[in-house]
């Protein structure tokens, strides 16, 4: 299958947007006490994943996870003893359900918008004495 120049540079473009959007693994471990994949990003974050939660590993020995290599791109990680591999931004979109996460974002920075109705309805509000108190059955201790 030939690929075409236009193919070649969209896929060049799309690597580069996630390389910047994912910072990359800088090292990556098993840690037996409790059975989860440490991962070290370039951003110093940590991060601990339950091996019965990751797809393909989760019935993997620790042995089968000893030597682990970090992809020349830093977003992969593969196990050779049992040729299986973890795609980064993948395997956080599963944990971290990206797409509620993005909408959550979206909502706040709509919330922080201003508008002269926004500040309007916010004065006459206040002249009504303000949000109205939530009844004692909605109230959490």
């Amino acid at each position: 299958m030939k690929i075409s120049d236009a193919a070649f540079d969209t896929a060049n473009r799309r690597g580069v947007a996630t390389k910047a959007a994912f910072p990359s693994v800088i090292s990556v471990r098993y840690d037996r006490p409790s059975a989860r994949l440490v991962v070290l990003l370039a951003s110093e974050l940590a991060m601990t994943f339950p091996l019965k939660r990751i797809k393909g590993l989760e019935n993997a020995r620790p042995a089968d996870l000893e030597d682990a290599e970090i992809s020349p791109s830093g977003l992969g990680i593969h196990f050779p003893r049992i040729d299986g591999d973890i795609y980064l931004p993948a395997l956080l979109e599963d944990f971290m359900d990206a797409r509620r996460w993005i909408a959550a974002q979206i909502g706040r920075i709509g919330g922080k918008a201003s508008s002269e109705a926004k500040v309007t309805a916010a004065r006459l509000n206040g002249k009504l004495g303000g949000r109205p108190k939530k009844p004692k059955s909605e109230m959490t201790l």
